[in-house]
């Protein structure tokens, strides 16, 4: 296959920029190294829009458009959901019969534009495909933000608003949805990367109504005032959980979103070490049960299913339990256990299925625990989740359930905790140099946990907020992690009865770290910062 010339070379050959400006936006692309050569040439207005991107168009074979707002000629997330715009960089802005036009920002992401093409071919459109630059379709989106968030504020109409605010929260990537009444008025609130952001306050003449269509679309009982759990099933791209509490202001909703077929990451992306036998020696196992421990939405189940993917090959049977399934997974039998169900009557009902490697989705009582520790006695190899604060206090955790000594230690082989960092939004942070002060800090902690830290060519950021970032200056999240494997001698302490602290003190002259030293060397590799890592796990 010959190989395409690469395009800064060729708009040079054309005589649309010069070789001095090639040079000028390599430069900008070692710090901004997500953004393309076109929209650099653009972005340092190295030559005028309209003659770039038809040259770059004539390039690549495809037709361009300056877009604009102006050029929006279709309700704003009427074929394209905003999450999808931002995710694909795509946008709809003219539908003529069953032709749909889309501006892409990179027509050669064939991902994206099979996303985008196979949502409009289900719904009976044909695609156009069109050509832009990446700034305008941010500046097109962000005029669909702005438009989103003033008809959440002034909606008249009760069920519209309730779409709004669910489609809002899904835009902005939140997991939660908080509407809270208050003594003058009802508070929304989006979660969006562990943080709680306000998004709209409404009249509290609209509580009434608005209780009753979250009640309704929620399965709810509409006269019952008390707690109450229901699932909302009107969006084909989430599961959303639903429960209800009685306050002195009224009913308070709390709305989980939960993306379906959202994918696997490799537990690499997630900010696992980048050590392949690490993954070999921690998780492939056999005989055995391998417990990953964090408090509630700390990113406990995706880990889990990156250790399935990892595990997973054709000639492995695995069966999952799970309430509900997140995450869909082909070739993986996966079981929803309901409400006349429990995590230890399915798992006792799958063992008689075959299976080589199980999830179950929590060990919540002794029941369930002691079902998994007779399936990891007997053959299979089992992965679950705890709630507790560190890998340490999951021995503890399982003895308080009523677990024998014994049997924890022939069983567990592996457990881990993990907890979830903001990253630092790429679009607006500022690079610097670690203070003195920093690095002494740095230093001293990682001596109490025999860590050494390299401060050469390491920086940190000031963290300054944009509108990506809903001006936080974090966009995502990345995972810190600490692993305890159980030798031999940790064993023995187990079964002597020996207290955490000092299967601790064992732990860590056999090369156990704690989160917080995974946690400083992500920022020392410009992943979060000092200040994220106090709020999150507590530095000083």
């Amino acid at each position: 296959m010959k190989r395409r010339t690469p395009i800064g070379i060729e708009l040079v050959k054309r005589g649309v920029v010069k070789e001095a400006d090639i040079e000028a936006a390599i430069e900008y692309q070692k710090k901004h190294p997500n953004k393309k050569i076109g929209d650099i040439l653009n972005i340092l207005n190295l030559c005028p829009q309209k003659k770039l991107i038809e040259a770059m168009g004539d390039i690549l074979g495809e037709r361009v458009i300056i877009l604009t707002t102006d050029d929006i000629k279709v309700q704003e997330d009427k074929y394209l959901p905003i999450s999808i715009c931002k995710t694909c960089k795509a946008v709809v802005f003219e539908v003529i019969g069953k032709r749909v036009k889309v501006c892409f920002s990179d027509t050669s992401n064939s991902r994206a534009v099979e996303e985008v093409n196979s949502i409009l071919e289900k719904s009976g459109f044909e695609m156009e495909k069109f050509l832009t630059f990446e700034t305008n379709i941010e500046n097109v989106i962000a005029s669909f933000e702005s438009k989103e968030e003033a008809t959440i504020s002034n909606s008249g109409d009760i069920t519209k608003l309730v779409d709004t605010i669910i489609r809002s929260a899904m835009d902005k990537r939140a997991s939660d949805i908080h509407i809270e009444p208050l003594e003058n008025e009802i508070r929304v609130r989006f979660r969006v990367d562990g943080e709680l952001i306000t998004v709209a306050n409404f009249p509290k003449d609209k509580q009434t109504q608005l209780i009753g269509r979250l009640k309704a679309i929620s399965n709810m009982y509409q006269e019952r005032q008390g707690a109450q759990d229901g699932t909302i099933n009107l969006y084909s791209d989430y599961n959303i959980r639903v429960a209800t509490e009685p306050t002195v202001e009224g009913e308070k909703f709390c709305l989980r979103l939960l993306k379906k077929n959202e994918g696997l990451r490799s537990i690499f992306d997630l900010g696992f070490p980048q050590d392949e036998g690490l993954l070999k020696k921690f998780f492939d196992k056999r005989n055995s049960i391998t417990i990953v421990a964090a408090p509630t939405g700390q990113g406990k189940t995706t880990t889990l299913y990156s250790i399935l993917d990892y595990l997973n090959r054709s000639e492995i049977n695995i069966t999952t339990v799970e309430d509900p399934v997140e995450i869909r997974v082909p070739g993986i039998n996966q079981i929803e256990i309901d409400r006349q169900s429990s995590f230890a009557s399915a798992l006792r009902a799958i063992l008689r299925s075959d299976p080589d490697i199980i999830l179950l989705g929590e060990v919540r009582d002794l029941e369930t625990a002691e079902t998994a520790i007779q399936a990891g006695q007997t053959g299979h190899y089992v992965l679950s989740t705890i709630h507790t604060i560190n890998a340490i206090e999951v021995i503890t955790r399982l003895r308080k359930m009523g677990i024998s000594d014994y049997d924890i230690s022939s069983t567990l082989a592996t457990s881990v905790s993990q907890r979830l960092l903001r990253r630092i939004c790429p679009h607006c942070a500022i690079k610097r140099e670690f203070t003195e002060d920093e690095k002494k800090m740095i230093t001293k902690i990682g001596a109490r946990y025999q860590a050494k830290f390299d401060f050469a060519n390491k920086f940190t950021y000031d963290t300054k907020g944009c509108k990506k970032c809903n001006h936080t200056g974090y966009l995502d999240r990345i995972g810190v992690f600490e692993i305890l494997e159980l030798t031999d001698e940790i064993r023995d302490l187990i079964v002597s009865g020996a207290s955490s602290l000092k299967i601790r003190d064992l732990a860590s002259q056999q090369g156990y770290r704690p989160l917080i030293v995974d946690a400083l060397n992500k920022v020392l590799d410009g992943v979060t910062t000092l200040e994220e890592v106090d709020k999150r796990l507590v530095l000083y």
